[in-house]
């Protein structure tokens, strides 16, 4: 067992449901069960990073029961500021990680756990290993598309939110005879649009893994026409793009080029080729909010007590993982690197297509 007192969590990148259910456990299981002190980083590796440093103690008495149904992360995050390659006021970049590992040793630290992402884990990888601290990983990312995990915090409540909005659209759409196009996040990975479109009756279904043509659109509009439905629902994931390949970004301040537009634009060719209304509705960050679903607050639970007990046993450099209907860990390098994308010949794609649903085109080598 590693001689640890005082324990740091941190969460980085984008919030979603469920970060805090993960950090009321893992100061459950360090304070109740091993008598540590927990101190929660404020706004992901800034609290490190800056000075003095941002923190607060998670004693027992802010946990009163309230803690486990919020959205969002107590700590607070942030998806900005490669800590290797920090904006400056003056417009430089700076190599700040050594504020980071800093900041641990000031503090007294024994290890840290950290919540996160593909993108922060392989960041707060590099940094831990850099100043040889201490840490274990928990994932956590609405798009569900971390490595080696079959699931992490956040996705269900945002698929959830994906059904629900189905489930309000379907009958509007009916009514007006339309077809209703629901434009949900993914940048790279599809599975929010995929599970959420087969849970919610989609008709057709567009992820960025498999390119899609309007012909297959248009003949899937035509098909449930045929069956007597005058009515289509559509999902596209954010990072889809056009028929043709070419992204769809839109200008954000700083002269940065985000997702977007893609549900517009796909408006506007289907209304070219059916007789029918076409509407749009653009989720966003409604999928990273509200109250966690049940899945969810089980999952951060059982990563923050696995996580915990990883650092009593000494076992750093890892990330726990749900595989098999079991909690597990792996190291961090199998992790980092690479996202998990949707499997265009999975099981998941095959039940959407026996459902009927139109998930763009069938790749060569299963196409008969």
């Amino acid at each position: 067992m590693s001689k640890v007192h005082r324990l740091g969590i941190l969460t980085s990148g984008g919030d979603c449901a469920g970060l805090n259910a993960a950090i009321r456990a893992v100061a459950h299981r360090a304070v109740y069960s091993y008598g540590w002190t927990v101190h929660g980083i404020k706004d992901g590796t800034l609290g490190l990073m800056n000075r003095p440093i941002e923190c607060q103690e998670l004693s027992p008495d802010l946990f009163k029961g309230d803690l486990l149904r919020m959205g969002g992360t107590m700590l607070g995050t942030t998806n900005k500021g490669d800590p290797f390659a920090f904006p400056m006021p003056d417009g430089s970049l700076k190599d700040r990680s050594g504020d980071f590992v800093e900041g641990f040793h000031m503090l007294g630290l024994d290890a840290l756990i950290v919540i996160g992402g593909d993108g922060s884990l392989k960041i707060l990888d590099k940094l831990c290993k850099q100043g040889g601290v201490p840490m274990v990983g928990i994932p956590k990312t609405i798009d569900n598309d971390v490595h080696q995990t079959e699931f992490a915090i956040g996705f269900s409540t945002a698929v959830n939110v994906v059904v629900d909005a189905l489930d309000r659209l379907q009958p509007t759409a009916a009514s007006h005879h339309r077809v209703m196009i629901l434009e949900v996040m993914g940048r790279d990975a599809g599975h929010i649009a995929l599970s959420g479109g087969i849970a919610g009756g989609a008709d057709v279904i567009l992820i960025p893994e498999i390119p899609y043509s309007m012909d297959g659109i248009v003949k899937r509009i035509e098909a449930v026409s045929r069956e007597g439905r005058s009515h289509v629902l559509v999902v596209i994931a954010e990072g889809c793009k056009t028929e043709d390949g070419a992204p769809l970004t839109v200008a954000w301040s700083g002269n940065q080029a985000r997702y977007g537009g893609i549900g517009h634009y796909l408006s506007g060719r289907i209304a070219e080729r059916v007789k029918a209304e076409v509407r749009v509705t653009v989720l966003g960050h409604v999928q990273r909010g509200g109250q966690p679903s049940m899945q969810d607050r089980l999952l951060a639970s059982t990563f923050g007590v696995h996580a915990v007990d990883l650092v009593a046993k000494g076992k750093f450099n890892r990330m726990v993982a749900w595989q098999d209907r079991g909690v597990i860990d792996v190291p961090i390098s199998k992790v980092v690197g690479s996202a998990r994308s949707v499997d265009p010949t999975g099981p998941v794609v095959h039940t959407a297509r026996g459902l009927g649903i139109y998930v763009g085109e069938v790749p060569e080598e299963v196409d008969g």
